[in-house]
């Protein structure tokens, strides 16, 4: 058989990916539910009860209309059937088992716990189509650990969306040592159809942009902890210095000082010898005192009004 017959063959099996479940409707699932639903995919975003598909959908629809309102400024008719349509495409349900049952692809963008990602993977596992995708969206966890559990980790990756993932236009496609080029392939394609640039990534610590970034915000403390210098002068540094749009403590705010933390602690249990993953003491004190940046209203900085 000739090569460009097996490459036809390849490109042939590879399934077009249309109708898609987020289960998680978070920030991180309800923007992707968006952009999803924005490129005409049929999207169901699942939670726990009706009211969070609720309070999910209603974050949705305003986010839409800030997009239209910037996209459309000068057709509001335009604008209104962008809104409109994005909706069309996009439902909610707190039926976990009866909403994958005819899915292309499910995305998990859950808390970072794993016994709870394995719980919610096994489950939906045994009633999915076989040829179905799963992906998760963890920022720091194993994809190989978290599919594991399944019976299906050759159609098992990683898709990291970056917040807010309607602007944000980085995703990071993970492959596992057991992802088959299939599903890799049908991961990158629908990422592309969302519009965002794809990069790939071995199923590594922190994948690229974590992997750099929760070393680089730890350094940052620890510097800070010597008494070196000020946070306030330390990001400024980094963003005149080295062109940073935000500096490490405004950074680390933003995403979360607890969220940080979980990660380094992920990491020290696992990597217990890379000094880089080794949890900062001052962070782990901010978080206990329930400062987590900028969603508490005070972290290295404070945000009450």
């Amino acid at each position: 058989m000739s090569v460009l017959r097996v490459f036809s063959r390849k490109m042939a099996t590879a399934a077009k990916i249309n109708n898609v479940v987020i289960i998680g409707g978070g920030l991180m699932g309800s923007g992707i539910a968006q952009v999803a639903a924005a490129t005409g995919h049929n999207v169901t975003l699942v939670e726990v009860n009706d009211q969070l598909v609720d309070k999910a959908i209603g974050g949705i629809k305003k986010s839409l209309e800030r997009v239209a309102k910037k996209q459309f400024k000068d057709d509001t008719a335009k604008g209104q059937e962008y809104i409109q349509g994005t909706l069309e495409k996009l439902k909610g349900s707190a039926k976990l088992e009866e909403s994958v049952a005819n899915s292309d692809l499910v995305i998990e963008a859950i808390i970072e716990k794993m016994p709870i990602k394995h719980e919610l993977f096994s489950k939906i596992d045994a009633v999915a189509p076989k040829g179905t995708v799963f992906a998760s969206n963890t920022s720091s966890l194993s994809i190989g650990e978290i599919g594991s559990i399944t019976k299906r980790q050759d159609r098992f990756g990683g898709l990291h969306f970056f917040n807010p993932v309607p602007m944000m236009k980085l995703l990071e496609v993970i492959r596992t040592e057991k992802t088959s080029e299939e599903t890799y392939q049908q991961l990158m394609e629908f990422g592309k159809r969302l519009g965002k640039t794809c990069i790939t990534c071995k199923d590594t610590p922190g994948f690229v942009v974590n992997r750099l970034l929760v070393p680089y915000m730890a350094e940052a403390v620890r510097l800070l902890e010597r008494g070196d210098a000020s946070a306030r002068d330390i990001d400024i540094a980094m963003k005149l210095g080295a062109g940073y749009p935000m500096g490490p403590f405004e950074l680390s705010d933003y995403v979360g000082l607890d969220t940080t933390n979980n990660i380094l602690q992920g990491w020290h249990e696992k990597y217990p010898d890379n000094p880089l993953f080794k949890p900062v003491k001052l962070v782990e004190k901010l978080v206990s005192e329930g400062k987590l940046g900028v969603k508490s209203g005070e972290g290295f900085y404070s945000y009450k009004k």
